[in-house]
């Protein structure tokens, strides 16, 4: 059997980062067992489905990398209409379906009831049954269409997360799987279309728990061999609340990425909510897929760290070549005036300065120094530039202008000579040169910048 995973999100919005950590696990999960990982989009919703929407979640899915089989044949539902209509006839005729005339008044009516009763919200009015007699059929009413749930027993599986779980099939309804309209509805689309795709393993967020026996029944009912499934809990904010926009939170996952998180960085971090391997905090997606199994998977709602992600991202900043971290940081010093960043190589100004920065756009911004000099904050200025410090710069560069061999050792080599010559200790000297020549108080060692920046640039911005 060859394993078959699905990501199936609804184009009805952003990408947010519940459904990248959903597709993440399906992905690794179908990697793990050299299996297939799918993309399905659920687009049955035509008022609120867009196609900005569907690119921002193919976009998303781009971004953070991750991979699904035939690219160019992305499953959409609206291109099914056909093959939804089909089963949907078959249903009828095999007895296992049936039209239901009821008006909204009716059923708001048994929605009451069934309240007050705690029982099933539909009652079956319309339902054919040996020896029944079903009401006279309305003039002018389009029905719709209702599956015939099994009205015994009991619907079972196991869950790969969250144990063994069994639902009654008295407190299911009959649930309608076709409109008055004739479009199908959600749980009847997503039944075909995983018993269509061959999907194996259903691994999806736990808010669809309730959906899983009506599903499990309609497969059962077209004659398709179950799948798995496996229930993944909630992601909350940083107050233990649901994500969301409206409460100020960061949800959709390309906003990251304007926030300067690598994408290797937020699948790492997604990967630790709700699922461990040992203490492991920081590994590559390669680990990930080699590390993960969904019995290791918490039951549990897992809780937004932002100081976490910052801090394993600046990890992957760290770990990740200098020329392909150019790659991530170069578009943002453009964004910053920084229009040539080949002078100094911004691979060598990377090597000496990443460690600095947890994120992409402060890590940008420690590097804007070595191509044009800041203007100090005031509060430096008056913390480290004093009446001698001008004077003193400039007796310094005299010392600079003797260095043949321009490099951080050669440098270094005339910081105690000077210091002695001019009575002073090294602050005296280090920070107000860091201020004449990068324009901030914070920096690396001091001659490594200035070797890097460049003799004849640092002269001129002394000079100057």
């Amino acid at each position: 059997m060859t394993v078959k995973t699905r990501f199936a999100p609804s184009p009805t919005g952003y990408l947010h980062i519940g459904g990248v950590r959903t597709a993440l696990f399906s992905w690794a999960f179908a990697k793990k067992h050299q299996g297939r990982f799918l993309l399905r989009i659920e687009d049955t919703d035509l008022e609120r489905s867009t196609a900005e929407s569907v690119n921002i979640i193919l976009d998303g899915m781009k971004w953070v990398g991750l991979d699904y089989a035939n690219a160019d044949d992305v499953v959409y539902q609206t291109r099914r209409f056909d093959r939804y209509r089909e089963v949907i006839a078959q249903l009828l005729a095999d007895g296992l379906a049936y039209h239901c005339y009821c008006s909204k008044e009716e059923l708001e009516a048994m929605r009451e009831q069934a309240e007050k009763d705690g029982t099933a919200t539909y009652d079956r009015r319309w339902r054919p049954e040996p020896g029944k007699t079903l009401p006279p059929v309305p003039e002018g009413v389009t029905p719709v269409v209702r599956f015939k749930t099994p009205t015994d027993g009991v619907t079972r599986w196991h869950d790969l997360v969250k144990g063994d779980i069994a639902i009654p099939n008295e407190a299911l309804d009959d649930l309608i799987i076709a409109r008055a309209d004739g479009t199908p509805t959600y749980n009847f689309c997503v039944v075909v279309d995983d018993f269509d795709m061959g999907i194996t393993h259903i691994i999806r967020g736990d808010d669809h728990v309730n959906n899983t026996p009506k599903q499990i029944n309609i497969l059962k009912a077209i004659g398709a061999e179950l799948p798995e499934y496996a229930h993944l809990p909630m992601i909350l904010n940083e107050q233990g609340k649901k994500i969301s926009k409206r409460s100020g939170d960061t949800v959709a996952v390309t906003d990251y990425g304007a926030m300067g998180i690598l994408p290797e960085a937020m699948l790492n971090y997604l990967a630790r909510l709700g699922w461990a391997h040992g203490d492991d905090e920081f590994f590559t997606m390669r680990q990930f897929i080699e590390w993960f199994d969904l019995k290791d998977v918490s039951p549990s709602p897992s809780r937004m760290d932002l100081k976490k992600l910052y801090w394993i991202n600046g990890e992957h900043i760290k770990a990740m070549p200098d020329a392909e971290l150019a790659g991530h940081v170069r578009p943002r010093l453009e964004m910053r005036g920084i229009a040539d960043s080949t002078r100094p190589p911004l691979e060598d100004v990377l090597a000496l300065v990443k460690g600095r920065a947890q994120d992409l756009n402060t890590l940008a911004d420690e590097c804007l120094y070595f191509y044009a000099k800041q203007t100090p904050a005031e509060a430096d200025t008056a913390k480290h530039w004093d009446d001698g410090a001008a004077a003193r710069m400039l007796r310094f560069a005299e010392c600079l202008e003797s260095v043949n061999d321009w490099n951080p050792a050669a440098i270094h080599d005339l910081f105690a000579p000077f210091c002695e010559a001019e009575g002073i200790k090294m602050g005296k000297l280090g920070m107000p040169l860091r201020l004449a020549v990068a324009g901030t108080a914070k920096t690396p060692s001091v001659d490594e910048v200035l070797a890097l920046i460049g003799k004849e640039e640092v002269l001129r911005r002394i000079r100057s």
